[in-house]
């Protein structure tokens, strides 16, 4: 099993689109929290859904149990960004939320996690695929940066 992780900041549409044809992507599971912001351009949740159908010809789902909480996000931005006590709390989110149970497997195969982080390095997308892999076991994942 494949899941892909992509971020749409700092990238075109065409370097964006690009990169999910060419990793043969079947799926992009949309796992932002507020995906319909006019500042998310091309992915703005209504247009990329059209978007990767029609240029890709990709389905499109959003999965809001793979999102940070509001109020993870605000505590966060009140911590001035504290990676590391983000990380521990999003991980306990996601353990409560039994995302390993909740989801099915086959909807992420060769799924793509996207978020807005250019790079998956401070990214919840990342965090979201390494967990899938600890409790699923036979997860490969490859970051389209």
């Amino acid at each position: 099993m494949k899941i892909f992780t992509i971020g749409f900041t700092k990238k075109s549409a065409e370097t964006f689109f690009t990169a999910l044809q060419k990793a043969e992507v079947k799926t992009l599971v949309d796992v932002r929290l507020n995906n319909v912001s006019q500042l998310a351009g091309f992915a703005k949740k209504t247009d990329l859904a059209y978007f990767v159908k029609e240029i890709c010809n990709i389905n499109y789902i959003h999965i809001p149990l793979l999102a940070p909480s509001q109020e993870l996000l605000t505590a966060y931005k009140m911590q001035n960004g504290d990676w590391s006590v983000y990380e521990k709390a999003f991980l306990r989110l996601i353990e409560e939320r039994r995302i390993d149970s909740a989801i099915d497997r086959q909807t992420l195969d060769r799924g793509c996690l996207l978020c807005s982080e250019h790079r998956p390095d401070h990214c919840h997308r990342r965090l979201v695929a390494e967990y899938l892999r600890e409790h699923w076991g036979d997860v490969e994942i490859e970051h389209l940066v």
